[in-house]
Formats: C-alpha cells, sequence, structure tokens
C-alpha cells in the first residue's frame, strides 16, 4: 500500500508544481520528503488511518487549486475521488479508493 499512497502524492504535487521546461519532480525530490514510501510505510504499520489522508489530502488540495478548483470537470471528479478516499474508515477500506485516486491522477497530471 506504501506504494500507491506515495504514488498519488507524486501525482499530485506534479500537478500542482512541475512547470513544462523545467526538470520533472522525481520520487526523490525534496518536496516529496513528506510522503516518502517510507514515511507512509510506518503510518501503514500503525495503522494511522487520520494521518494517511491528511497527508494524502494535503497534495490532493494542492492538485485541486492546479487544476482550476472543484468548479472545473476535473477539478470535480477529482474532489469526489478525493472525498471517497478521505470517507475510509480503517486501512481495509483505503485500497479500493486510493487505487482510483492513484489512477485518474495518473490520466489528468
Amino acid at each position: 500500500m506504501e506504494l500507491p499512497l506515495e504514488t498519488v502524492a507524486l501525482f499530485a504535487l506534479k500537478l500542482a508544481y512541475e512547470r513544462e521546461g523545467e526538470s520533472p519532480i522525481l520520487r526523490d525530490d525534496p518536496i516529496m520528503s513528506d510522503y516518502e514510501r517510507e514515511v507512509f510505510g510506518l503510518l501503514v504499520r500503525r495503522g494511522d488511518v487520520e494521518e494517511i489522508q491528511f497527508r494524502v489530502m494535503h497534495c490532493v488540495g494542492l492538485a485541486l487549486d492546479a487544476i482550476g478548483g472543484i468548479d472545473t470537470v476535473l477539478g470535480r471528479e477529482l474532489h469526489r475521488l478525493a472525498a471517497d478516499f478521505n470517507a475510509a474508515r480503517t486501512m481495509e477500506q483505503i485500497d479500493k479508493p486510493l487505487i482510483a485516486l492513484r489512477d485518474y491522477l495518473k490520466v489528468i497530471q
């Protein structure tokens, strides 16, 4: 589960901060320090759903701003997927909405 969490953060931060003609944001970029696989791994092992959601939603919020907010077609769908992810209450419930969020961010980034 750590890899999809890191990937969602990476794709969201790419939408928010990556600009054409500049170096791409990579997994080892300093901006990813709070969203590395190891950080998420620790949170997953602890079963800290709220902290995982907080970190992911921070990145998704940045991406949402970058695509024009909730009033755009892309923004409405991203907001819906993020709400599904945020509604999870257990680690078992996170997986499916996490994958949907990851797949959507991959397509729009």
